[in-house]
């Protein structure tokens, strides 16, 4: 039987830069790298004649490098933008009217 724990390592061993970063493309005399934000993660055990093993992980795209001839520039996904600057605007406005309530006093 293999050892789950190398062969974990061994497939852990490509995440990171390969993930976050796709191959580049080329569109039409531009090149595009996919660019997104990855992790994951895994967990063993063993013990009395149980085992277990389990993993996951998640990718969420960020946005994407384009090079063209006036050079390099990122261009956000606008959707995950959207996702996380909504929570944001609501805590700093929620954090501003706290404010301005206590100086009022």
């Amino acid at each position: 039987m293999p050892n789950i724990a190398l062969e974990l390592g061994k497939q852990a061993a490509s995440f990171g830069v390969k993930s976050a970063y796709g191959e580049p493309q080329d569109v039409d005399g531009v090149s595009i790298t996919p660019v997104a934000f990855t992790y994951s993660g895994f967990g063993g055990g063993s013990g009395d004649g149980a085992e277990g093993g389990g993993g996951g992980g998640v990718s969420v795209p960020v946005g994407v490098y384009v090079r063209r001839e006036e050079g390099l520039r990122f261009e956000p996904n606008i959707v995950t933008l959207l996702v996380v600057a909504v929570p944001f605007i609501w805590v700093a406005g929620r954090a501003l009217s706290r404010i301005i309530r206590a100086l009022k006093k």
